[in-house]
């Protein structure tokens, strides 16, 4: 159990989705060797997949690991640069997702490749107040960029 200020991650969740990309494909439509890519290859979103399925995904294997009962949950905080709604929070659709309930404290951040350290910050100080007993930080993100 890691410890950060006196508070405790319980669990942790990941989800990598299953389709992959090689490094030759990304070469030839960015007109690049393979050679010049630092990867062999990259995980790449289903047509079904986005930001939000896979921030469910990842979480219900933490909430799973952590060995909780999802209606303690006080917070769900979402960092994500890539969200498929404009209006609708992720952190919400997480929450019902995995039975966390409706009186939570709910927000997605957006702080380029920083906005889950800071939902970890967040949530570790809610929970280091007292304000809420568990909560969920989440990062999420899926490619967004196309060649040209």
């Amino acid at each position: 159990m890691v410890r950060l200020n006196g508070v405790a991650i319980q669990g942790y969740g990941g989800y990598v989705p299953r389709y992959r990309i090689r490094a030759e494909e990304i070469g030839r439509l960015w007109g690049r060797e393979k050679q010049e890519l630092p990867i062999e290859e990259k995980a790449v979103a289903g047509l079904d997949e986005d930001s939000v399925t896979m921030a469910v995904e990842a979480a219900r294997i933490a909430v799973k690991r952590a060995g909780i009962d999802p209606k303690k949950i006080g917070a769900i905080h979402v960092g994500s640069e890539s969200k498929p709604y404009a209006v609708k929070p992720t952190g919400t659709i997480v929450a019902e997702a995995i039975g966390a309930g409706q009186n939570i404290l709910a927000a997605d951040l957006e702080f380029a490749c920083k906005a889950g350290t800071e939902a970890i910050q967040l949530i570790t100080g809610l929970v280091e107040s007292g304000r809420i007993e568990y909560g969920l930080a989440i990062g999420t993100d899926t490619a967004q960029g196309r060649p040209g």
